[in-house]
């Protein structure tokens, strides 16, 4: 799918640098861009991501974890070689769940073998990448809520019957 150059976008100076700056540096959080239909936000940020250098990410990682992660959460990632992935760019649907969103309980898999077993959600895809949220006041308020407290903290813990687990 051919993608819309970064470069080409014109009289949005302000959200390509802001889109840029947290690109470059990742603790920055994120970018809430504000703007009219048809400005451009979601073609600058898919646009960015596909400008982007690859990631090295751990191989069959479903966070896309990093050597530090890999070091940091050995019991999530796993020890393993390392490869090379596009920096991961999720659209965030309004209709979304919190269980869709943070990550729940994998079905399939409980009731294939019994098994208790995460499905990382929405976050875990976006991590290291862009989660784009177009008409974020149209999400409902506790999904916003959770988003600014990981954005904040930089950690989605998900807690379910007394067990945690990090992205």
């Amino acid at each position: 799918m051919a993608r819309f150059p970064f470069s080409a976008i014109v009289a949005q100076d302000e959200m390509k640098q802001a889109l840029l700056v947290s690109a470059v540096d990742p603790a920055i959080g994120g970018v809430m861009v504000f703007g009219d239909r048809g400005t451009g936000k979601s073609t600058a940020a898919r646009a960015l991501a596909s400008l982007l250098p690859p990631i090295s990410a751990v191989k069959d990682c479903p966070y896309g974890c990093s050597k530090e992660d890999q070091g940091r959460y050995p019991d999530v990632c796993g020890i393993g070689p390392m490869r090379l992935r596009p920096v991961p760019y999720i659209d965030l649907p309004l209709a979304a769940t919190e269980d869709r969103v943070i990550g729940s309980l994998d079905l399939e898999r409980a009731l294939r073998s019994g098994e208790k077993a995460f499905e990382p959600g929405l976050l875990a895809k976006a991590h290291r990448g862009f989660l784009y949220i177009d008409e974020i006041n149209l999400l409902e308020d506790h999904l916003v809520d959770l988003l600014l407290d990981v954005a904040a903290s930089g950690e989605n813990v998900v807690e379910r019957e007394g067990v945690s687990l990090h992205e």
